[in-house]
């Protein structure tokens, strides 16, 4: 049977994400659900939470989503590359489950194998939720999905070492200030700022902050703005604001080195809120180069919706899934209460409640999808080269321009072939 152009697109994302070319042979099944025939009444959803069972507020929340619905939602926990790979060859074989909760970069790449349908055909609405949250699962002006919310990054700080210091964390505004901060903070004895640097995804997230921060754009790696924003980073580790270690950082080791009360700043994520609570810590946006927030990625999870053969079965899944994403119900579940909700609404909510949120309010307000300005797919080899030479700088085997000039070579080279 010759394969179809949704059969090559997926055999070509699952290759991507590192499973087996032989998972993909074969004609399309005629199955029900992902997990065999699926029963009158029960829905299937695939989410990437695996620590929480049924007893869990998110169990709960789910169980209940499916109740008020008329239906019982049978849930299954993976992994997130597990989960993505799943996805892929489910959506091969014709038996995908009825919702997916997939990491935000994911959806481009379920949406570019057709698997996946959009807003308008299986009828979720977006209306309420912030355009920006929302662009991460915008494809060629279509919307595959919607979110569970935002996390993203901002720049925790001990105010003990700043005050040792002499350092005021409201007088670090711009790159020239947070500059001269670390400059301070090295001459008193302490360790200035620690981030992760390393070459996977998550050292181009940790980078892109500063990336957008100084004006450049993912289409041309090797603008000015791009080469003085690795420039920072590498004339930080160069006279030791930053140590080498933040080469090989993931955003846990980095979190580490902050927690031992040395560093002045870290670089991390909503999600280590209250561990800094805990010891301490103040929050303040990242600073853009000349002042102002710097855009940060967004992080998080969309609800998406696969193709179904009974595509009467939408208007439930997408009861379940407004259910689901609803604001209220996000932030009283134990494992999203990190997340700024999607809504400007359920954000001044959140507020109220919570008014140590604004920092991350803030910072939500001004971030962008990694997959936005219509990258879709060609944000993952983007990524790849801007991490690859974010890592020749830092380690001295390249200059920023070098490296980045490079990197934009490669990138045009992988996306005309």
């Amino acid at each position: 049977m010759q394969a179809s152009r949704k059969a090559r697109a997926i055999g070509v994302a699952l290759l991507t994400a590192g499973v087996a070319a032989t998972a993909l042979t074969g004609c399309s099944s005629t199955g029900g659900s992902a997990s065999g025939s699926t029963p009158s009444g029960s829905y299937t959803f695939w989410d990437p939470y695996p620590q929480y069972d049924a007893t869990s507020a998110w169990g709960k929340l789910v169980a209940q989503c499916g109740s008020q619905a008329g239906v019982t939602v049978k849930r299954t926990g993976y992994d997130t590359t597990d989960l993505t790979n799943k996805a892929l060859l489910a959506g091969q074989q014709g038996n995908s489950p009825d919702v997916l909760l997939v990491d935000n970069p994911v959806v481009s790449t379920l949406a570019d194998a057709g698997i996946l349908t959009t807003t308008g055909e299986n009828g979720l609405s977006t209306g309420a939720i912030a355009q920006n949250i929302l662009g991460a699962g915008v494809v060629d002006g279509k919307t595959y999905g919607v979110p569970i919310g935002a996390n993203t990054l901002a720049l925790y700080y001990n105010p003990k070492v700043l005050k040792a210091a002499g350092v005021d964390p409201t007088s670090v505004t711009d790159w020239t200030s947070l500059t001269a901060a670390l400059a301070k903070v090295k001459a008193a004895g302490k360790k200035g700022i620690t981030f992760s640097g390393i070459n996977t995804e998550e050292g181009s997230f940790q980078f892109l902050p500063w990336f957008w921060g100084a004006g450049a754009d993912l289409t041309k790696l090797d603008s000015p703005q791009a080469v003085q924003a690795l420039t920072l980073w590498t004339d930080w580790i160069k006279k030791g604001y930053a140590p080498n270690s933040v080469i090989q950082n993931t955003q846990t080791t980095s979190w580490q080195e902050f927690q031992t009360g040395d560093f002045a700043f870290s670089e991390n994520g909503t999600w280590q809120k209250a561990a800094a609570a805990q010891m301490g810590a103040g929050v303040i946006t990242i600073p853009a180069a000349t002042g102002g927030a710097a855009p940060v990625p967004t992080g998080g999870e969309f609800f998406t919706l696969p193709v179904q053969k009974d595509t009467a079965r939408y208007k439930t899944t997408a009861k379940i899934v407004e259910c689901l994403s609803q604001g209220d119900n996000i932030v009283t579940t134990d494992n999203t209460l990190n997340y700024v909700v999607a809504s400007q609404t359920g954000q001044q909510a959140q507020l109220k409640a919570d008014p140590t949120l604004k920092t991350w309010v803030d910072a939500a307000g001004v971030a962008k999808a990694r997959t936005g300005d219509n990258l879709g797919i060609k944000y993952p080899v983007i990524s790849q080269q801007l991490w690859t030479a974010v890592q020749k700088a830092e380690t001295g085997s390249a200059s920023p321009s070098d490296a980045l000039k490079a990197a934009q070579q490669a990138v045009a080279a992988k996306l005309t072939k």
